[in-house]
Order: structure tokens, then C-alpha cells, then sequence
């Protein structure tokens, strides 16, 4: 018992020093060949919302366009011959549940954070790890990561994740679809459950079956959306389109995704 002890304590302070340096280890380094390696091209970030729609990824698929994934995404594999180029999560119920499907998943890439690996035991084996910074709630704002070999930054959303990654990448053109930021139950300005059963939170009826809905704290979101319109504005080297089916995301120009598709 007293070795153990020593040992976790000995990981606990490696982990600790990797964590602050994270761009010297492996795996940061590994993320580091990622910079402007899409310099210039165009990609999709695919939302889980219910109005994504197969037509769509199919017509991704047809065109051999760049797109990334996130979360339970494969459950609507089985309806198309379509795979996101890249797969990104930081939900640790869903590695539980399906880290098999996911190291099997035909992508060229899958973003975990090494922080689920250190302390829940995730270890995906052809995993890009990066490190997941999260928000000090001593500050008031928290920003985006230009770095990502030293971080990501956690915004409430892995739609975020993926967007500081294609940012990192250099695609110079990011459209969303499929990203209503609608849910069945959110959270208000002032911390106040708002729960309207209408609403599908998702693709599939069984996307997050015998998963306790936790809410969505939706203006933290938005603001992490504004952070990165704003940063597209300052930097002018990419921009962020919404070409969602409709939904409640006003912060982005809008698109219709048919003329981008048809093109």
C-alpha cells in the first residue's frame, strides 16, 4: 500500500510538470506537425443537432470534403457511407461506454484529452492526446488556445475543440452544420433550469439513451462562439460560417449549406 502511495504520488507530479510543458512531450509534439497543414482549404464541423441530415454527409462524402466529428456521431454511421476525417470528445461517460467503437472508428485522427487518460484511465491506444485546460472560475475570461501542442481550452462545448483545432490546421473557410445550439434543457444567465420537452437535442432518439441529462448551459456557449468570431475578425485568416438548418445560433454569417454543397 505504501508503494502505491509513492507511485501515485510520483505519476500525479510527472503528470503535473507534463501538463505545464505540455508541447515538449509526445504527444505535444505529435499535435505540433498539425499546424497549417490544411492551410488555406475549406472543412465541416459536423454538430450532433437534429437537424443534421444524411443527404448532407453523404454529399460530403461524394465530394471527398474535410470534416470533424464529435461524440456519438457514429450512430449514424449505419445511414451513410460518410466518416468524419477527424473525431473529437471529452465526455467521459461516452469513452466509457464506447472507447472500442472509437478506436475502430476509420479517421485520421481522434482528439481525447490525455487528461481523461490521467485520471479516469482512458487509453485509446492511436489517440492524438492533447491537453484540456479548464476554466479558472476566478477569471472572467478564459479565451481560445492559438497553441494547441500546450492546450485546448475547455468552452462547454467540443464544438469549441474543434474549432481551435481547424483554427491550428489553417482551413481558412469552417462551416457548421447540424450545430441548432437548442436543447430540451438549458441553463439562463442566471443559473435557472429552463426545460422545454419539444425540443430534440439530437440526430437519433437513442443518442443519449440511459444518460442523465445534465443540461446545456447555452449563453456560456454562445459566448465561446463570440470569442471565436472574434478572433476570426481580428486575425483575418479564417472565417466561421453557419450553414446549419436552421437552429438558434446567430453568430455566425449564415449559409445555405446547398449552394456550399453544390459547388
Amino acid at each position: 500500500m505504501v508503494f502505491k502511495r509513492i507511485r501515485k504520488t510520483i505519476e500525479a507530479r510527472v503528470q503535473n510538470l507534463e501538463a505545464k510543458k505540455f508541447e515538449k512531450t509526445t504527444y505535444g509534439k505529435k499535435l505540433s506537425l498539425l499546424k497549417d497543414c490544411h492551410k488555406g482549404e475549406k472543412c465541416f464541423i459536423i454538430g450532433n443537432g437534429p437537424s443534421l441530415d444524411v443527404k448532407d454527409l453523404d454529399r460530403i462524402y461524394e465530394k471527398g470534403m474535410i470534416s470533424f466529428a464529435t461524440n456519438r456521431v457514429f450512430k449514424i454511421f449505419e445511414k451513410t457511407k460518410w466518416r468524419p476525417t477527424y473525431y473529437a470528445s471529452e465526455d467521459i461517460l461516452l469513452m466509457q461506454d464506447a472507447q472500442k467503437v472509437i478506436e475502430e472508428m476509420n479517421v485520421k485522427g481522434r482528439f481525447i484529452p490525455i487528461n481523461l487518460k490521467w485520471y479516469e484511465g482512458i487509453d485509446i491506444p492511436n489517440a492524438d492526446y492533447f491537453y484540456i485546460e479548464y476554466q479558472d472560475p476566478m477569471k472572467e475570461t478564459y479565451g481560445l488556445s492559438l497553441d494547441i501542442p500546450h492546450n485546448i481550452r475547455c468552452r462547454g462545448t467540443v464544438t469549441i475543440t474543434c474549432l481551435q483545432l481547424a483554427i491550428y490546421m489553417g482551413f481558412s473557410e469552417i462551416y457548421l452544420i447540424g450545430v441548432d445550439h437548442n436543447f430540451a434543457k438549458m441553463f439562463d444567465k442566471q443559473g435557472n433550469v429552463v426545460i422545454d420537452n419539444t425540443i430534440k437535442n439530437h440526430f437519433a432518439e437513442d443518442y443519449d439513451k440511459g444518460i442523465f441529462d445534465q443540461g446545456f448551459h447555452v449563453d456560456e456557449a454562445t459566448e465561446a462562439y463570440m470569442d471565436v468570431e472574434n478572433l476570426s475578425r481580428k486575425l483575418r485568416t479564417f472565417k466561421v460560417y453557419n450553414a446549419t438548418r436552421g437552429g438558434k445560433l446567430e453568430v455566425y454569417e449564415r449559409v445555405d449549406v446547398d449552394s456550399i454543397l453544390n459547388n
